[in-house]
């Protein structure tokens, strides 16, 4: 026992420290285990055959072989275009700038949208790519490279229509905040094979998505499944490095000191938030040292950052694809990276192209040095939005046109881990508008990913306010065309 600790129990009676009666006892052998040696505080690393029961990220088992060990989820917030990007209408073209047909409207809700909208068809060309001639458009060249390796599907559908709330129910399968997330439910059911490394981390480029941190919030489920945000400017996590004047032996002493009353308030008590504030201050106290190396990419190979597209000193969105590939090599179980700036109800002839030369280079390079290192087999890998976009024209026509929001019918792709490569599910009609093949619910597509993971989607549940919850809530089926 350290002398700071031997003090504080001077200091708090026995009583009522412990507890009366036989919670005292219980108290008191806790203590004396917990005390032996100030180094039965610290948590056992994940894998050990010694990890402490009170770990809450250990490392657990699926519900069967998985075909994905890992995920990384690319985030285009404001909903990019399926129609000028992934699904291409030549019908929709011979219609550019025609009335709207009624029948799609009747009964429709739109965020933006006003009577008598005309049609639009989409601005770029497309080309087919690969032996599985996948038609992408052609502001995507890189990833058009790397075509067969994707599964695209183009009948995802939502129940959201503005953006704050289809993110959320994206993220979380509920469209309103404090349902936990799909990273938070995978850490939750899987554990974490990294030690030093958050098991869920977040990357952000450019302002915070609407739906805000509840997009990686944990919800109801204990704390420490929520992500933890790394920043790619000043201090990488906040509040990891040790107050002024504080080195490191004195951090140990006092997180060991901590750790062992958190500990005995567990074996009292119980709550789980007891065992995440105690994974969460040796978590902490572990990334001081792997944090900083894992986020100076300057020592990666020229070629390799050459790869990516990044600029030295600039730090952005291929910046983040490449450490999501340093995260993954170093057992992080998920990770997120969130792109702002593709909402283009107006402008999308210009501003659609800007965000595809940000995102197209890094994207293809995040995949093929996925796939040269041998990780790209057990990490899945995902790229969509919130929602996509009309074929209805939003605005005055001509180069300051755009699109609005549409719920019933986008685009999402996936890759690696798992997954059948080199085809496309789902259809659309000749306009784009409705499903009309193999329609894809986000439960379903949780289903999905949960799947890939290992996971049986209706047993990973959390008892909460008196019934049991789950990612997909009361619905979601395995699109079994997507397995491999």
């Amino acid at each position: 026992m350290t002398p700071d600790l031997s003090r504080l129990m001077t200091e708090i009676g026995r009583r009522e420290f412990l507890g009366a009666g036989t919670a005292g006892l219980a108290g008191s052998v806790a203590l004396r285990s917990l005390l032996a040696d100030d180094s039965a505080a610290a948590i056992p690393p994940a894998g050990d055959s010694g990890i402490a029961p009170a770990d809450p990220l250990a490392e657990k088992k699926p519900h069967f072989a998985p075909r994905a060990k890992q995920l990384i989820y690319l985030h285009m917030v404001g909903a990019p275009s399926q129609l000028e990007l992934f699904d291409h209408k030549p019908v929709l073209s011979q219609y550019d700038g025609q009335p709207c047909p009624a029948e799609l409207l009747e009964g429709q809700r739109f965020a933006f949208l006003k009577a008598n909208p005309t049609l639009m068809g989409p601005r770029f060309g497309f080309s087919q790519h690969g032996e599985s001639g996948a038609s992408l458009s052609e502001l995507l060249p890189h990833l058009a490279r790397q075509a067969d390796d994707l599964a695209i599907v183009r009948s995802l559908k939502t129940e959201e229509f503005n953006h704050g709330p289809a993110q959320v129910f994206m993220m979380t399968g509920f469209g309103r905040q404090g349902r936990p997330s799909l990273g938070s439910w995978l850490t939750y059911g899987l554990g974490s094979p990294s030690r030093n490394l958050p098991a869920f981390v977040v990357l952000v480029t450019g302002k915070q998505p609407g739906g805000g941190s509840s997009l990686w919030g944990s919800g109801f489920l204990p704390s420490v499944y929520q992500g933890v945000q790394f920043r790619t400017k000043g201090e990488p996590v906040l509040f990891v490095t040790n107050p002024r004047g504080i080195d490191p032996p004195a951090r140990r002493r006092m997180l060991d000191d901590l750790g062992a009353l958190n500990r005995l308030q567990l074996e009292q008590t119980g709550d789980p938030e007891i065992a995440t504030r105690i994974a969460s201050y040796e978590l902490a106290y572990r990334m001081q040292t792997a944090v900083p190396d894992l986020m100076d990419v300057s020592g990666e190979p020229k070629h390799i950052q050459e790869l990516y597209g990044i600029e030295s000193g600039k730090p952005g969105f291929a910046s983040n694809c490449l450490l999501a590939r340093r995260l993954i090599e170093r057992g992080v179980r998920c990770v997120q990276l969130y792109d702002q700036g593709w909402d283009h109800h107006g402008n999308i002839a210009t501003s659609l192209p800007k965000k595809c030369r940000e995102i197209d280079q890094p994207v293809a390079a995040l995949l093929q040095d996925l796939k040269q290192r041998g990780l790209l087999k057990d990490t899945l890998v995902v790229w969509g939005g919130e929602f996509g976009r009309t074929p209805m024209l939003q605005g005055s026509a001509g180069p300051k046109a755009g699109r609005d929001h549409h719920k019933d019918a986008f685009t999402v792709w996936m890759a690696g881990g798992g997954v059948r490569p080199g085809q496309t599910i789902g259809r659309t009609d000749e306009l784009g508008y409705h499903i009309v093949e193999d329609a894809v619910h986000v439960n379903d597509f949780h289903a999905t990913l949960l799947q890939l993971m290992g996971l049986e989607h209706t047993r990973l549940t959390w008892r909460y306010q008196g019934r049991d919850f789950r990612l997909t809530d009361v619905g979601g089926n395995v699109v079994r065309k997507l397995l491999g």
